[in-house]
C-alpha cells in the first residue's frame, strides 16, 4: 500500500515528506488508517543521532493511533472499523520465557522497534507512525476505547505506559505516597494514573508556575524543588518516587524522601551518568531503579484503565508540516504536554 509520512533522510537534518510501500497484509496482518501520531521527544533523540546507531532514512513516531481498514484471513482480534493502537515495539522473539511472560519489551533477542530498526528479518528497516497507513501483526497491537479522544490518546502508547508500569509494578494505591519528578510530557501522565489508582501524589517540580496544573490533574501535594527546605520537609516520607525527567538531576537529595524500603526509579533519560552516596541506600533499605515501557498485557491493561478513567494526554495538535517546529519546541519545553499530529495532513 502507498503511504505518504514524513522522514528524516540524515541526522541532524528537517523532516520532509515521503512516500513509500507498507508490506502486503499477512495472514495475522492488521492494516489500519492512522488518525493521529504522537510526537515523543526519543524520536529527536534517534533523528538527531543523540543515541548512537540511528538508521536512516527514519520514519518516526511510536505512539499510533488508527481505525482498522483490512485484516488478514486468520485474525482473530480485530475487526474493520475498530479502533487500534500501536507502541514502542511491533514485534519479539515470542520464544523466551520474558515473551511468553508478556514482557516483551525486555525480550532476550530483542523487540522489534516501531521505527530505527529492523524487522525480524533483520534486512527491513522498519517505518513509524509519522504516515497515514499502518500494518503491524494483531498480537502487537492494543484496542482504544471509543470514549477517549482519539489525539489524546496517541501518547498512551509511549508516555502513558511509561508512567503506568512503574507504578503498577511497585504497587501504587490506596494507603502509598508516591511522586512524580517534573511536570512534562511523562510527568503530567504519571500524576493522573497516581491519583487515579488511589495514591496520595506529589509533584516536584523546578517551576512553581505549574502548581495550579498538577493539582488540576489530581496532585495532593506540590513541592517546588529549588526550595531545599521544602524538600527537607518530605524527608522519609515516599514509597515510591518516579523521576520523569530527561535533566542531569542529583537524585540524593530525592533518596533521602524515600520512606523504608522505598523506591526511587527512573523513565527519563538524561545520557549522563548518576552518581549515588550509597549510605542512602542502606538506610532504609532504599533501591534505585529503571523501568521501560510495558509488555502488551500491560499496554491493554492501561488503554483499559484509560478508558475507565478517562485519562488522556493533555496535547496540542498540530498538522504534518509544523512537526520540525514541534521538534524546537519539544526540545525547549514549550507545549503542554504532547504534540501530536493529524494524519489526515500527511
Amino acid at each position: 500500500m502507498n503511504t505518504r509520512g514524513y522522514v528524516a533522510t540524515a541526522a541532524h537534518t528537517d523532516l520532509v515528506p515521503f512516500e513509500f510501500d507498507r508490506r502486503d497484509l499477512r495472514p495475522h496482518d492488521v492494516a489500519f488508517d492512522v488518525l493521529y501520531a504522537g510526537i515523543c521527544h526519543s524520536d529527536i533523540h534517534q533523528a538527531r543521532e543523540e543515541w548512537g546507531g540511528s538508521l536512516f532514512p527514519m520514519v518516526p513516531g511510536h505512539e499510533i493511533i488508527g481505525v482498522v481498514r483490512e485484516v488478514g484471513p486468520d485474525v482473530t482480534r480485530f475487526a474493520v472499523g475498530q479502533r487500534i493502537g500501536v507502541g514502542v515495539f511491533v514485534d519479539s522473539c515470542r520464544r523466551c520465557e520474558r515473551c511468553r511472560a508478556g514482557l516483551q519489551q525486555y525480550c532476550t533477542e530483542g523487540m522489534t522497534p516501531t521505527y530505527n530498526g529492523y524487522e525480524r528479518d533483520a534486512t527491513t528497516i522498519a517505518f513509524g507512525g509519522y504516515s497515514n497507513y499502518f500494518v503491524v501483526d494483531e498480537e502487537y497491537a492494543v484496542h482504544v476505547a471509543e470514549s477517549l479522544d482519539p489525539a489524546g490518546a496517541a501518547p498512551l502508547l509511549c508516555a502513558g505506559i511509561t508512567l503506568y508500569s512503574p507504578l503498577r509494578h511497585w504497587g501504587a494505591g490506596p494507603g502509598k505516597k508516591v511522586a512524580i519528578i517534573g511536570l512534562g510530557g511523562l510527568g503530567h501522565m504519571g500524576v493522573q494514573f497516581a491519583h487515579a489508582l488511589g495514591a496520595d501524589t506529589t509533584v516536584f517540580s523546578h517551576s512553581a508556575a505549574k502548581a495550579d496544573d498538577a493539582r488540576a490533574l489530581g496532585a495532593d501535594h506540590f513541592v517546588v524543588t529549588s526550595d531545599a527546605a521544602a524538600l527537607a520537609d518530605h524527608a522519609i516520607r515516599y514509597d515510591l518516587i518516579i523521576n520523569a525527567t530527561s535533566a542531569d538531576l542529583d537524585l540524593n537529595p530525592y533518596l533521602k524522601l524515600l520512606a523504608l524500603d522505598g523506591a526511587l526509579v527512573i523513565v527519563g533519560l538524561s545520557g549522563v551518568p548518576i552518581q549515588v552516596h550509597q549510605e542512602l541506600l542502606l538506610a532504609e533499605r532504599r533501591s534505585l531503579s529503571g523501568s521501560q515501557i510495558g509488555g502488551l498485557s500491560e499496554l491493554q491493561e492501561m488503554m483499559d484503565f484509560c478508558g475507565e478513567h478517562n485519562i488522556t494526554s493533555q496535547v496540542e495538535v498540530i498538522g504534518a508540516e509544523y512537526i520540525n517546529q514541534a521538534w524546537e519546541r519539544t526540545v525547549a519545553s514549550d507545549v503542554k504536554y504532547r504534540f501530536v499530529i493529524d494524519a489526515a495532513t500527511f
